[in-house]
């Protein structure tokens, strides 16, 4: 069974957006949507996990060259060298003190290098969920939707996207439950999953952390802990 994750190129993804890549074979990158500026694309959502409540945002500025229609590998950075600046501080400051930090800081630094040197949003976005997958001991395969030609239609375009990566489960997380067609799945013998709570963490954590970024929590363990977090994901990622 080849099970496919679908989600936009988050930058510093919450908890929960790994956890559901983590939990598929392979991870389509959608980046040909409509960009949003109330969402996580360009933002990342920091806090202490002991401390959840006493979160703040993290934000890229950007510029969008084609207004409010631009989509998600359009969208400019608007001051790359002063947002690499601000983030290396930030970042530095919130998870130094982490036993994870030696493992997260290199991964980090390339994310940062790439945010002062690219004018794209979605190359920077994507680094940084890359390097928290490899992290985690991730071994699937990215691709882009961007690169297949499908419908646009909502919940058909998810199923020709699982279909075109030849995977035959799509994974979907628990907002797309609200608008999710699941006979346009059916219609080409594609199965639907809904991601739950990982059997890997604790409802304690989930519960209080899947909204911020998964650097928060993967700051708190053991670096052997981290590495081998995607082997303990069962194949559904439940529990």
């Amino acid at each position: 069974m080849r099970i496919c994750a679908i989600h936009q190129p988050n930058f510093l993804p919450r908890l929960s957006a790994l956890a559901k890549i983590l939990s598929a074979d392979v991870w389509v990158v959608l980046d040909d949507v409509q960009f949003c500026r109330r969402d996580y694309q360009h933002r990342a959502k920091l806090a202490p996990m002991e401390s959840p409540e006493a979160w703040r945002w993290l934000t890229l500025p950007v510029h969008l060259p084609q207004g409010q229609r631009t989509e998600i590998r359009r969208v400019e950075l608007a001051d790359p060298c002063e947002s690499a600046r601000r983030v290396s501080c930030v970042l530095a400051r919130e998870l130094g003190g982490g036993p994870m930090w030696p493992a997260l800081r290199p991964c980090l630094v390339e994310v940062v290098t790439r945010l002062r040197e690219s004018k794209l949003l979605h190359e920077v976005a994507e680094l940084s969920t890359r390097k928290l997958l490899e992290i985690a001991g991730w071994q699937g395969e990215i691709v882009r939707s961007s690169d297949f030609d499908v419908t646009p239609e909502r919940s058909a375009r998810l199923a020709y996207l699982t279909r075109a990566v030849q995977a035959d489960t799509y994974l979907c997380g628990t907002g797309g439950r609200r608008y999710l067609d699941e006979s346009a799945f059916t219609r080409i013998g594609v199965a639907v999953e809904y991601f739950d709570t990982p059997s890997w963490l604790t409802p304690e954590v989930w519960t209080s952390g899947k909204g911020l970024s998964a650097v928060c929590a993967l700051a708190h363990r053991e670096p052997h802990e981290a590495r081998t977090l995607s082997t303990r994901c069962s194949r559904m990622g439940t529990s």
